[in-house]
């Protein structure tokens, strides 16, 4: 499992090198694009496709590759294998069949973009890329209001400004984040501060809104620095995108009350916004 670069080629650590110029064959999510890595480093190895599509038939050949005592690297597009990248299900097979897997480590824009935050990462949590469909990646977002550790996520250009308006919705505008944007590339910027803030610089900035990204959100307060605020402004938001019960139980978590009390009060506010309807 060998980590290649996110941008820059530079990136590329001496055993990730060596290792893949001794593979016989390479395992690669685009072979075309990864053929390009290879030149540029005078590697020559037979490239094999492996992708979403295609894993599980590529597995029986793989295996008889390996068995036969073939040295196979598998690389993704970019970044560290396996993360938000397939490649688990030809990793399973060889541990079952007894082969060994080896971490060749290197290059993780997860990693990257959280050591440049600055938020405390003793833990975080990552969620990869969200749904393309609003109303799924508006659900998905919900429970991070209640999230106390950095969250991290994956992002299409083409979603960026969706994306960042409903974290806007689901944390508040006010909660502090990080757009990594290519990172390690000739264009990389990073963009932080309170999401409105960063969300009206990429609305402003068409070049904000190309690229490949990755969003770190702040975690939310402890439940100390939650006392005194309106149940009913933590309850409103959480009850137009989830059930009851889950509001419910979200809203306790942040605020820090007993959930029987939040529950009630979220079935007032419900019956408040059907009365409206």
């Amino acid at each position: 499992m060998v980590a290649t670069p996110i941008g820059n080629l530079r990136d590329l650590t001496y055993r990730a090198h060596d290792t893949l110029a001794r593979a016989e064959w390479i395992a690669a999510e685009d072979t075309r694009h990864s053929q390009r890595l290879l030149e540029s480093y005078g590697i020559r190895a037979r490239l094999i496709s492996l992708h979403e599509h295609n894993e599980a038939s590529r597995i029986p050949r793989l295996l008889r590759l390996l068995e036969a005592g073939r040295a196979v690297a598998l690389i993704s597009d970019a970044g560290t294998p396996l993360v938000s990248d397939p490649g688990a299900r030809l990793v399973q097979a060889a541990a079952e069949a007894g082969v060994p897997v080896r971490a060749v480590p290197g290059a993780s824009s997860l990693l990257a973009a959280l050591s440049v935050a600055g938020f405390a990462a003793e833990r975080f949590l990552f969620e990869g890329f969200l749904p393309a469909r609003p109303a799924a990646r508006r659900s998905r977002l919900a429970p991070l209001a209640a999230e106390v550790r950095p969250v991290v996520l994956f992002e299409a250009p083409h979603r960026i400004v969706a994306c960042l308006h409903d974290l806007a919705e689901a944390v508040g505008e006010g909660r502090r984040v990080v757009v990594a944007r290519e990172l390690t590339k000739r264009h990389e910027t990073l963009l932080r501060g309170p999401i409105a803030e960063v969300l009206a610089r990429v609305e402003a900035d068409p070049a904000q809104q190309r690229g490949e990204f990755v969003v770190v959100l702040e975690g939310a307060p402890p439940r100390a620095e939650a006392e005194g605020q309106d149940p009913d402004e933590v309850l409103r938001p959480l009850l137009a995108e989830l059930p009851v019960k889950q509001a419910a139980r979200l809203a306790a978590r942040i605020l820090g009350q007993r959930r029987n009390a939040l529950y009630q009060r979220a079935l007032a506010l419900k019956g408040e916004v059907s009365g409206e309807e």
